[in-house]
């Protein structure tokens, strides 16, 4: 620094003595003459001249300076003073332009972009789904957001070839059609661009077996079967979907040494056996339809586990065992294939609760006598995929960050799945830009989210976060996650347990779309019957929620409206059947975009974060109970016990009242909110483990996550998972292991209340 400094001191003397038009070695014996003229009473006065105007110029710039600074901090501290305090004008303002926000709302729009995104089928890294990320860019500059997107390369697959035969008892072959039937009723079921019914990451195979019948696939309907006295090794399964992720009924097949393994949609569980009739006379799954899905057993990229699938990344090969994929091939059909399967089979008569909606004699289990001939290949190959966002940003704390996501790719039409999500986001977006219309900045930043090949894995989403963990480990507030916004009538939602109260807020203040007379929350609290209305939790892996909450600790909502619909994944899922079925007003469309935008605004613009964490001391609490119930039930060692627990909830607790105590005496003071806020949004962070689930290293919580075989609530998943291990038929009954994972998820609890506290110890 110091060479640059002298040089430009040089520089700039040779310049002054060039402009004079003198040779700068002439000019100087020149001032050295007039100097050595002076007496030395000129020189003194001369010298305290020019240390006087040096003396005015500096008082001068320093007032000036000062006057500056004192005019920003003025105008910063009355800008503070006004954006705080809560009688001000400008707090009363959120209020009324959260008020403006609910009336906004249009069916007409929603429609509109239902009928566009579903226009064509758009399965992730084909040209149709990046003609709808094209869509909901221009969608979001039209609404004059700030929008963008990322890509990434990511591997998928994609069926090239598949044929399903069966041999029958008699020797005769029936070649199985594998369709789905066109209507004349339904001109999207005519369309010639529907990818043919597969489950992604299924290998290739060409296999010959005997078939055995395996109910829904789950661990305990295998042992039935080895009870039973049935062999599943060298077969081809058969089994019914309903009560278990497919990945896991191909993963189970597999363990017991099946060849392969068919999945179909029996007409009780997607049909309410035929008692209703079938789309499009009415909502449920004609014989025809195939439900597709992905197979994949992990989360994000297969070849990028745990980092980002950017050009540069590194790479697994994909027959390695980190990338998870399906080991055995498998194919879903529709129930009137499926139909002739379960006639050939003979062996025992299948347990009366196996019995499905399918009309043959009777469900036997096999093996034999029918055989399944099943030839698949597939195409595994990289493809790039877009996620896009918009951004509104905060005037107050640009850099902490509300984000609302859903996903873009679907199956096939995907008119529920997921486009009227899509729809809602969209409409969402035009409303708040109606609102900056009307002066509104939000005070923190909002960033909407499009994720692309959610359906292969949830991969758009985890890939981002993967890029942006420690970001937005340090500045996300919360995650709002609609993945199927409507399938029907009925208000379902998940949460982490701090924002229980805030969606109980919202749900008051929105009209139930199908009850004129009452709010959302009216219905959702009749619906469970109870005193509380039901509020799920992330135990499964189900959506581009489990990034945010399950890898990265950021509390986060999940909500829709209507249950479980029949024609889900299939070529049915499309605007006719939302038109006719889902939401023929688009009423509940428009009650989804309210519910989530008055969340959004909630945590955006309210000085507190509306976080709430003696309601999850309450559920920690619970939680606890149970792990003491299922120990008493297992008969565990009276050394395995669950003391560190209520040690570590009892420091959650204390610290859960103290921080709420804290911010109810802030709401009134003129102060700094950051901090505490800070506190609110870090204590989900704490919940996480470096090491992760024993199991499952990438899911990082250990109190929300999914267990090994993802059936069930799975609440301390690490503990419930180390139970099922040790009473296990055969096991070692490693009481140990238990006990670590008890110990494991004390520490994160305290860890957790120690961030509330906000003290060092």
């Amino acid at each position: 620094m110091l060479h640059a400094n002298k040089s430009a001191s040089l520089h700039l003397l040779t310049g002054t003595a060039l402009s004079h038009g003198v040779a700068p070695g002439e000019r100087l014996s020149s001032l050295e003459t007039d100097i050595e003229e002076r007496t030395p009473l000129q020189s003194a006065v001369i010298h305290l001249k020019n240390r006087h105007n040096l003396l005015i110029k500096t008082c001068n710039a320093a007032f000036i300076l000062l006057a500056s600074l004192l005019i920003g901090l003025s105008i910063a501290f009355l800008t503070r003073f006004i954006l705080l305090w809560p009688g001000s004008e400008l707090q009363h303002k959120f209020d009324e332009y959260h008020a403006l926000f609910q009336v906004l709302g249009s069916n007409q729009t929603i429609s509109d972009h239902l009928a566009v995104l579903t226009r064509e089928p758009h399965v992730a890294g084909t040209p149709e789904n990046f003609a709808t990320a094209e869509y909901v860019l221009s969608t979001f500059q039209k609404y004059k957001l700030s929008a963008y997107y990322t890509d990434y390369n990511v591997l998928v697959s994609y069926p090239l070839d598949r044929k399903l035969s069966l041999t029958q008892p008699n020797g005769s072959v029936l070649n199985l059609s594998l369709k789905e039937e066109a209507l004349a009723e339904d001109s999207y079921t005519q369309s010639k661009e529907v990818i043919p019914a597969f489950h992604a990451y299924a290998p290739s195979g060409n296999i010959s077996a005997d078939v055995v019948y395996v109910n829904y696939g789950r661990e305990e309907d295998f042992k039935k079967l080895k009870e039973l006295g049935v062999d599943v090794n060298g077969t081809i399964v058969i089994a019914r979907y309903g009560k278990l992720y497919r990945g896991d009924i191909v993963d189970n097949a597999a363990k017991a040494g099946a060849l392969a393994a068919i999945l179909y949609s029996d007409p009780q569980d997607y049909a309410e056996n035929g008692t209703h009739g079938y789309y499009p006379q009415s909502k449920w799954l004609p014989s025809s339809g195939i439900q597709r899905g992905t197979t994949f057993q992990g989360v994000g990229d297969p070849l990028t586990p745990g980092w980002p699938s950017t050009s540069y990344a590194e790479r697994l090969d994909s027959t390695s065992s980190e990338a998870h994929l399906p080991k055995i091939p498998s194919l879903p059909i529709s129930s009137s294939d499926a139909r002739p399967i379960l006639v050939a089979l003979n062996g025992s008569i299948a347990p009366p609760e196996w019995h499905g909606g399918l009309d043959v004699p009777t469900y036997r289990v096999g093996r034999g006598a029918g055989r399944l001939h099943f030839s698949y290949t597939a195409n595994l190959t990289r493809v790039p995929i877009r996620n896009v966002y918009a951004a509104i940003k905060g005037f107050e704390e640009p850099d902490r960050y509300v984000l609302l996501g859903n996903h873009r790719d679907a199956w096939t039409f995907g008119a529920v799945d997921p486009s009227s999500g899509t729809a809602a986001l969209l409409e969402l977006s035009h409303r708040l830009s109606k609102l900056v219309d009307h002066g509104w900045r939000p005070r923190r930043t909002i960033l909407l989210c499009s994720w692309d090949a959610e359906e292969f894995g949830l991969v758009g989403s985890t890939e981002w976060v993967e890029q942006n963990l420690d970001l937005l480990s340090a500045r996300a507030v919360a995650y709002i996650n609609v993945d199927c916004a409507v399938a029907g009538p009925g208000f379902f939602a998940a949460a982490t347990p701090q924002l229980d109260d805030l969606l109980q807020k919202i749900t008051k203040k929105v009209q139930d779309p199908d009850s004129p007379h009452k709010t959302i929350y009216d219905s959702w609290l009749a619906s469970g019957g109870g005193s509380f209305p039901l509020i799920g939790r992330f135990y499964d892996h189900s959506s581009d929620y489990t990034a945010f909450v399950q890898h990265m600790g950021v509390p986060a909502i999940d909500f829709y409206f209507g249950a479980d619909y029949p024609v889900y994944h299939s070529l049915y899922d499309n605007y006719n059947w939302m038109k006719k079925f889902g939401d023929p007003c688009f009423q509940r469309h428009v009650a989804a975009s309210t519910v989530w935008g008055l969340l959004a605004l909630e945590l955006a613009d309210n000085l507190l974060l509306p976080f709430s964490y003696v309601t999850y001391s309450t559920e920690l609490q619970a939680y606890v109970k149970t792990v003491e119930e299922q120990l008493l039930a297992a008969k565990a060692p009276h050394d395995v016990t669950v003391a560190p627990l209520n040690f570590a909830l009892s420091k959650f607790q204390s610290a859960a009242v103290k921080i709420s105590q804290e911010a109810e005496d802030m709401k009134h003071l003129v102060s700094n909110k950051r901090t505490i806020n800070d506190q609110l949004l870090l204590a989900e962070r704490a919940f996480l483990d470096v090491d992760g689930l024993r199991r499952k290293p990438w899911f990082k919580h250990l109190v929300y996550g999914p267990l090994r075989n993802h059936s069930g609530p799975s609440s301390f998943p690490g503990i419930l998972d180390a139970l099922a291990d040790a009473v296990a038929p055969g096991s070692l009954q490693n009481w140990a292991v238990i006990q670590h994972e008890i110990w494991r998820v004390s520490r994160v609890i305290i860890r957790a209340a120690l961030v509330l506290q906000g003290e060092l110890n």
